[in-house]
């Protein structure tokens, strides 16, 4: 990953490699001195059903902008020398992964931090739709006030 993809985003419908990201995205800079990755995945279980299957639909263009002017933000609270967001949409079961976010920094406070940072406006301000299949069929999922919760603290800060 050359110097000005060091900040990037991928929206996809194949699954990730966390090595493979992790490798690019420190790609021989010798600063970076803490590398934060935070992985989501497919549960089973949400408000007390079985899930069958989880899937994902998105704005194309408008998504991978949001989610690089998410990074943006994140570069102008930490000091970061490299981020990396990669989210699946399509249809997926228990136990796939779903979103990868890296953050890299000298230290691991501002890497700590911008990862936390952007995964709490990601799953608020990316525009994704989850529709979850259980037993009954299949269901929309509304958004939720502790993602909201999440973003507020920010906010003050």
């Amino acid at each position: 990953m050359s110097t000005e993809n060091r900040f990037s985003v991928a929206v996809q419908q194949e699954d990730f490699d966390l090595n493979t990201q992790h490798a690019l995205l420190v790609d021989k800079d010798r600063g970076i001195g803490a590398v934060v990755a935070f992985i989501g995945m497919v549960r089973d279980l949400n408000l007390a059903d079985d899930v069958v299957a989880l899937e994902l639909e998105h704005y194309p263009g408008m998504t991978e902008k949001t989610l690089s002017n998410i990074i943006e933000q994140a570069c102008q609270r930490w000091s970061l020398q490299a981020a990396r967001i990669v989210h699946r949409v399509g249809k997926m079961y228990p136990g796939d992964q779903i979103v990868l976010v890296l953050t890299a920094s000298a230290h691991r406070g501002d890497a700590y931090e911008a990862n936390t940072f952007i995964m709490d406006f990601l799953k608020t301000e990316a525009p994704f739709w989850k529709k979850e299949w259980t037993p009954e069929g299949p269901r929309w999922i509304e958004a939720r006030a502790s993602d909201d919760h999440a973003v507020a603290k920010w906010n003050k800060k």
